[in-house]
């Protein structure tokens, strides 16, 4: 892990405790460890805080809760469900927008990039924030879930009227205790190619999610994904790290 880590600035306020807890020190060393048997990490380790700096914790609105990154090369970018632009989708997320056509009429997007769900509102998380090359789950239980469910913990008690979408058993678990007397909490199967026809079709969550927002007075999300060039632009310019308020953790 690096000596300083680039995370948005509200929840660096919210989280920078968790940064010096015995978990995180231990999972800072079992990264460094990978690193140095040259082991190829994803995604990049300027994106392991991509969805929280896409998303400032006031303007969290709707959390999707994913499992691990895509273990593929250029595949994980740090948003759960999300590729890059020029990259092939996913089957998930290919069945995602299937959903939100029949849910909205929104036709499937030429790309499989989500930063337009997350510059508004939509925290796009993964339980775990990295993954080994080609070993699906290689960096589970290593510390980023205490880390995760931090994040989770925060926005249960500190925010209103959020909705939290989870999709199969593994998120429903991770948000088990979530007020849902305060928030929205939809559940379903979970979109991959094994479980997507156990319920997931007709689900409803993209309407539901916005019907809500409303009820309760906030801007609904346009789920509509812009085209490929614009997509492209977002990407790159998240790449770059244009975000003004990014700030510093420094290690111990």
């Amino acid at each position: 892990m690096n000596t300083h880590i680039n995370i948005e600035a509200s929840w660096k306020q919210r989280l920078i405790h968790e940064f010096s807890q015995d978990y995180m020190l231990t999972l800072r060393s079992f990264l460094q460890r990978e690193k140095q048997c040259k082991k190829t990490i994803y995604p990049p380790a300027k994106q392991w805080f991509a969805a929280l700096n896409t998303t400032p914790f006031n303007q969290v609105k709707v959390v999707i809760l994913g499992q691990d990154p895509y273990h593929g090369e250029n595949q994980a970018h740090g948003l759960c469900f999300s590729v890059p632009p020029n990259t092939k989708i996913p089957p998930s997320l290919l069945n995602i927008y299937k959903e939100l056509q029949t849910d909205l009429n929104i036709p499937p997007a030429e790309h499989g990039c989500l930063i337009h769900w997350a510059q508004q509102g939509v925290l796009l998380l993964n339980s775990v924030l990295t993954v080994e090359k080609s070993c699906a789950g290689s960096h589970q239980n290593k510390g980023w879930e205490h880390f995760t469910d931090a994040i989770i913990t925060q926005i249960n008690q500190h925010t209103e009227h959020t909705v939290f979408i989870l999709w199969g058993s593994y998120a429903q678990k991770k948000g088990a205790n979530i007020d849902n007397r305060k928030h929205l909490v939809i559940t379903a199967p979970h979109p991959s190619p094994l479980s997507v026809y156990r319920g997931f079709f007709g689900g409803r969550y993209f309407s539901r999610s916005n019907t809500y927002l409303k009820q309760h007075g906030k801007a609904v999300i346009d789920w509509a994904l812009p085209e490929l060039n614009t997509a492209t632009k977002q990407f790159e310019q998240a790449q770059q790290g244009t975000s003004k308020n990014l700030a510093r953790v420094k290690r111990r």
